[in-house]
């Protein structure tokens, strides 16, 4: 464990160290290109140490959450649905919390403080937390610390954001702010791993008291590390205030001129001046963006007329084109709802499907959900494989500086995403014809099994880690790249929104199923016993839905117009 948490985060340094040594020797001396390796050498670690901290933060997290249902029943003596149904409330508010820190973080604190007030509150939530399960106390002091660190564990897109502010917006730190975003996604499952099977072993052959412990003193260690990196960090963003009153402006300026016409010249549309391209006097730090021809109407908050001394008369083309970058990213957004729905099916109808095979090896026996530890695996082995080995072939390719573009990027992982769910029906029906051929067995403890290893799903979980490689990291980078540079912590955390969504949707599509084919009788395509239903019908709809909504995508991206600044 400790190789693979050491070995990504210090080829990420030495791949940003020898950047900044080629920079340094094609030079030709000078203080000023001292000067300027010195701070990329202190960005390179500040990167460093954030991608530790990554980690820690979700070996916590991950180690207080994997076995939390547990420690309801046992310590808490919470029936099976009530312990359920806390930590579904407790998930759920854990992934509406990012987008309040997200929120936080652009309109008022910025990142760097937003990232150390929640990095302080997560260690208050797992000190009570620790404590609770130490001394035994009532289940609302347990309570109020379980959801201080759902409060304080919503960093994920501050501090990816955070993160890529750490290197320049020119062509030449593109390719390391790019490595970054994978890196950062690794230490995140590097972190999931450790927390989900060390940490669990540990609670479950050691008791609570050092189970928590452990994920309390780690929280400490992130807030120290986070705060020795202060020195390293670069770019400090700064808060660029309420965007909602920003967006609000907009579109009450547009709509009190709805009777104005628009000029064909985008030169005459209202603009703050000023000599260094930088809009420093509605939003603070956020460059100038250039003028784009969609969303016509909303240009008309932008025509400067008679009285117009209000910001809800009058909006800057800055203002009006942050609004379109985001009008823009929700189609793109949208499309990766059915995506997240697909991915979930790891962690239920793949379970369904794993618990009826036969999960011996030796004389050990293989739960189903442990499977998924695969996908984790699958992601370990993409990260590095992507950085070093499809990025540079894809370069040769392409000519882009990142091998593929982000939406290029999330379009192939939606085409292997859809390779998994054809992989699963595919084994279902192998499945069904085992069954039909050999029934099932009955082994020592009364369970029954398919006379089918368990393994032959592996496939399906590695497939569904490389989809993740090029989805869901091509959307922290997507996201993160287009959005106007005062909002790009919230836009960050559309892509936790739209897995959560996803989850959502795709616990409708299963109501829907079940609904819709569960009549007269029929036992429909997911019954209780899946060996009476028709689980490989169910794969072969969610491929078709993921068809489609690839389809949509590239329309969508094919309509996408790419967010420019004024240089």
């Amino acid at each position: 464990m400790v190789n693979l948490q050491g070995h990504p985060i210090e080829l990420f340094r030495v791949q940003a160290m020898e950047a900044v040594e080629v920079e340094s020797k094609g030079s030709h001396g000078g203080d000023g290109d001292r000067r300027t390796s010195r701070n990329d050498r202190r960005s390179s670690w500040g990167c460093t140490l954030l991608l530790v901290n990554n980690c820690l933060q979700n070996t916590s997290y991950f180690g207080l959450s994997t076995n939390l249902v547990n420690y309801f029943q046992v310590e808490l003596h919470a029936g099976s649905k009530s312990a359920a149904n806390s930590v579904t409330n407790w998930m759920g508010t854990s992934s509406i919390t990012p987008l309040a820190a997200a929120l936080l973080a652009d309109s008022f604190l910025g990142r760097y403080w937003t990232i150390t007030l929640f990095l302080v509150i997560s260690v208050a939530g797992y000190g009570v937390v620790t404590a609770s399960a130490s001394a035994a106390l009532q289940s609302a002091v347990f309570y109020a610390g379980l959801y201080l660190v759902a409060l304080g564990s919503a960093l994920s897109p501050v501090m990816v954001s955070f993160g890529a502010n750490q290197f320049g917006d020119d062509e030449s730190e593109r390719g390391h702010q790019s490595s970054f975003f994978n890196w950062f996604y690794f230490s995140m499952n590097v972190g999931s791993l450790v927390g989900g099977t060390v940490l669990v072993w540990v609670q479950t052959a050691h008791g609570w008291r050092l189970g928590y412990g452990i994920p309390a003193l780690l929280s400490v260690l992130a807030v120290a590390l986070f705060m020795a990196g202060t020195g390293a960090y670069r770019r400090h963003q700064p808060p660029g205030g309420f965007l909602a009153t920003r967006i609000a402006q907009v579109v009450v300026a547009a709509v009190r001129k709805c009777n104005v016409e628009a000029p064909d010249d985008a030169a005459l549309l209202h603009e703050c001046d000023g000599d260094d391209g930088v809009s420093t006097t509605t939003i603070q730090g956020s460059r100038r963006l250039v003028h784009t021809d969609q969303f016509r109407f909303l240009d008309k908050a932008a025509v400067e007329t008679a009285g117009d001394k209000s910001p809800w008369r009058l909006c800057t083309v800055t203002q009006v084109e942050e609004l379109k970058c985001v009008l823009r990213l929700l189609p793109v957004w949208a499309c990766g709802i059915i995506f997240a729905a697909a991915y979930t099916q790891m962690s239920t109808t793949f379970i369904l499907q794993g618990d009826t095979l036969d999960p011996r090896l030796g004389s050990f026996r293989v739960p189903a959900a442990v499977l998924s530890v695969f996908d984790t695996l699958s992601i370990m082995i993409w990260v590095p494989l992507y950085d070093c080995i499809v990025v540079p072939l894809a370069r040769r390719l392409t000519g882009h500086s990142r091998g593929f573009t982000p939406l290029a990027r999330m379009g192939i992982g939606f085409v292997v995403l859809t390779i998994t769910m054809l992989l699963a029906g595919m084994l279902e029906v192998a499945r069904r014809r085992v069954l039909a051929r050999h029934g099932t067995y009955v082994d020592a403890d009364g369970a029954e099994y398919v006379p089918m290893s368990i393994f032959w799903q592996v496939p399906q979980y590695v497939v569904v880690g490389a989809a993740e490689v090029f989805t869901f990291i091509g959307q922290l980078e997507f996201f993160y790249d287009q959005a106007p540079d005062a909002m790009r912590s919230v836009c960050s955390g559309l892509a936790s929104a739209a897995f959560a969504l996803g989850n959502y949707a795709s616990s409708a599509i299963v109501a829907a199923v079940v609904r819709a084919t569960a009549r007269g009788g029929s036992p429909g395509w997911i019954p209780d016993d899946i060996n009476d239903g028709h689980l490989d019908y169910f794969f072969w709809l969610l491929a078709v839905l993921c068809v489609g909504n690839f389809g949509a995508y590239l329309v969508v991206a094919r309509w996408y117009t790419y967010k420019k600044t004024v240089d």
